[in-house]
C-alpha cells in the first residue's frame, strides 16, 4: 500500500500524466468558478434589501457559504470527472509498471461517464448526510471512513472491470474488503488537503493500478 502510494504520487508530474492531470484540474476549476459567479449574481440580482449593511453581510455569507461547499463538494464534482480520465490513466500505469501483463480493456465511454455520474452523487450525497456531525467532533473521523469505502469500492472495481466481468470484479473486491477498504484510507484522507484534492482522482486511478495487482496476484 505504500508502497502503491509513493508510486502514483510520483506519477502524477510524471511526464505520462501531467497533461492529463492539468486537464482534469482545469475543468474542476472552471466548473466551480462558473459556480460562484453564477451563485454571486443571483444574489445581486434576485436578492436585496433596503439596508448597505444587509447587502454586505449577504455577500460575505454567500463567500463563507461557497467556501463550505467546496470543502464538501470538491470530492463528487472531482469524481464526475474521474470517468473521463480513468481509462487513460490506468492503460498508461499499466504499460510503465506492468508491460508483461495483459493489457486492460478499457470501458465503453457511456458506462465510464454513468460510473463517474452515478459515484458523484453517492459521495455528495454521504458527505451532505455526515455534515451535522462536524458539531460533534466525530465529522472528520466519519468522513474519511466513509470516503474510504466509496474510494475503493468504486476505484478498485472500474479498475478491476478492464481486466474480468463486472460481477467478477465486484466480487474479487468483497473477499478481499478489508484490503482494499484499507487501502482506500490513502485517497480519503488526501482528499480533504484543500488543492491536492483537485488531484485525487487521477492519484486513486494509478494507486488502485497497483492496489488490484497487487490482490490478484495474491488471489491467484
Amino acid at each position: 500500500m505504500v508502497g502503491a502510494a509513493f508510486k502514483a504520487l510520483a506519477d502524477l508530474l510524471s511526464p505520462e500524466l501531467r497533461a492529463i492531470l492539468f486537464r482534469a484540474i482545469g475543468l474542476t476549476v472552471l466548473l466551480f468558478a462558473a459556480t460562484l459567479i453564477i451563485v454571486e449574481v443571483l444574489v445581486n440580482y434576485l436578492v436585496t434589501f433596503s439596508w448597505p449593511w444587509a447587502d454586505w453581510v449577504l455577500a460575505i455569507g454567500s463567500g463563507v457559504i461557497l467556501v463550505i461547499a467546496y470543502v464538501f463538494l470538491m470530492s463528487p464534482v472531482t469524481a464526475a470527472f474521474a470517468g473521463l480520465f480513468l481509462d487513460d490513466v490506468a492503460a498508461r500505469i499499466e504499460r510503465k509498471y506492468y508491460p508483461h501483463h495483459p493489457p486492460g480493456v478499457p470501458l465503453p465511454v457511456w458506462r465510464a461517464l454513468l460510473a463517474g455520474l452515478r459515484f458523484a452523487i453517492l459521495v455528495l450525497a454521504l458527505n451532505l448526510a455526515i455534515l451535522p456531525m462536524i458539531l460533534f467532533g466525530v465529522g472528520a473521523i466519519v468522513l474519511v471512513a466513509v470516503n474510504a469505502y466509496l474510494l475503493s469500492r468504486e476505484y478498485f472495481e472500474m479498475i478491476a472491470m478492464r481486466h474480468m466481468a463486472i460481477e467478477d470484479a465486484r466480487q474479487l473486491r468483497k473477499r478481499n474488503a478489508p484490503a482494499v477498504f484499507v487501502s482506500g484510507l490513502v485517497p480519503a484522507v488526501l482528499s480533504l488537503i484543500p488543492l491536492f484534492n483537485l488531484a485525487v482522482p487521477l492519484f486513486a486511478t494509478a494507486y488502485f493500478v497497483h492496489i488490484f495487482k497487487q490482490v490478484q496476484a495474491s488471489s491467484a
